[in-house]
C-alpha cells in the first residue's frame, strides 16, 4: 500500500498531478480541493490511497490526512465510488462534508452533483457516528464538541428542562458557535428556552 508519495511536481492539473520520484513518474488523481492546495513548489509531498481492480491500479493524492480519511470513508458507502467521492471533495471542502454528515444536513450533500437523495441520506445514516470519530492527524476532530455539549445539557436538565428540548437548542447553537465554552453554552440556551 502506497501512504504517502514524496517527490518533485512534473506536470500539474485540476484532476492529476505527475509525480517524479527518483525518475518513476506517478500519475495521482487529485480532488479540486487538492489543486486549490497545492503549491507550483517543485517539490511536494502528498497523502495517497492506491485503489486496485481488476483491471488497473489507480492512485489518490490528498494534500491533508484529513482529506484521505474523509475521502475513504465517503467510498465505503455503497453506491460511492472513487470518482463520486472526489467529486464530493471537489464540491466541498473535507471539514465541510464532514460538518454536513455530522448535523445530518442532507441538502448540503444532496446538492452535489451525482448525488442523490437515497444515496445522500445513506450517507448521513452510514457516516455519521464514524465522522464523529474521525481521526485527524493524531487528533480527534469533534465538532459536536460532546464533552461541552453533555456538561451543558446535564447543567440544563438540573435547572428543569427536557433533555430533548436542550438537546435541540444546543445542537443549533453549537452549530452556529462550535467553539463555545459550557458557560456560554449554557447562557444562550437560556435565552432560547
Amino acid at each position: 500500500m502506497i501512504t504517502q508519495i514524496i517527490g518533485r511536481l512534473v506536470e500539474k492539473t485540476p484532476t492529476q498531478v505527475v509525480i517524479d520520484c527518483k525518475g518513476v513518474g506517478y500519475a495521482v488523481n487529485i480532488s479540486l480541493h487538492t489543486f486549490s492546495q497545492i503549491s507550483d513548489n517543485e517539490n511536494i509531498k502528498l497523502y495517497t490511497h492506491l485503489q486496485v481492480r481488476e483491471d488497473s491500479h489507480t492512485l489518490f493524492g490528498f494534500n491533508t490526512t484529513i482529506e484521505r480519511s474523509v475521502f475513504l470513508l465517503l467510498i465505503s458507502v455503497s453506491g460511492i465510488g472513487s470518482s463520486t467521492a472526489r467529486m464530493m471533495l471537489s464540491s466541498l471542502e473535507p471539514l465541510q462534508i464532514q460538518r454536513a454528515i455530522i448535523s445530518e444536513d442532507l441538502n448540503t450533500i444532496k446538492a452535489i452533483k451525482g448525488i442523490g437523495l437515497k444515496t445522500a441520506q445513506r450517507v448521513l445514516i452510514e457516516l455519521k457516528d464514524k465522522m464523529l470519530n474521525l481521526q485527524v492527524e493524531g487528533e480527534i476532530q469533534n465538532f459536536g464538541n460532546n464533552t461541552i455539549k453533555d456538561e451543558a445539557l446535564s447543567a440544563l436538565e438540573v435547572l428543569g428542562y427536557t433533555r430533548k428540548q436542550s438537546e435541540r437548542i444546543l445542537d443549533s447553537i453549537i452549530q452556529s458557535a462550535p467553539d463555545s465554552s459550557v458557560e456560554e453554552l449554557i447562557k444562550e440556551a437560556l435565552n432560547k428556552l
